[in-house]
């Protein structure tokens, strides 16, 4: 079996602590009020819905949702306008 490089447990690593964070932010909200917990998940799916839709870099199983509602939205490809100065 071979080793695997420094760089690849760093990773791993950093997998780990934001599943450790995940999961205590999720309980912390989860004590908190229905309404708001709700209300944050609802942005942050919004978010990462949103950043597929720009970026299209969403996961297979949902590019045939995303290629019907991905006209209505800015896209990265689409997005032609000139450079700020």
């Amino acid at each position: 079996m071979k080793t695997l490089p420094v760089a690849t447990w760093g990773k791993i690593a950093l997998a780990v602590l934001a599943v450790v964070v995940a999961v205590f932010v999720f309980r912390k909200l989860m004590k908190t009020n229905k309404v708001v917990a709700s209300l944050i998940g609802f942005v942050v799916l919004a978010i990462l819905f949103f950043s597929w839709v720009y970026n299209r870099n969403e996961p297979a199983f949902l590019t045939p949702f995303v290629e019907r509602v991905a006209p209505f939205f800015p896209s990265a490809k689409t997005n032609n306008s000139a450079p700020r100065r």
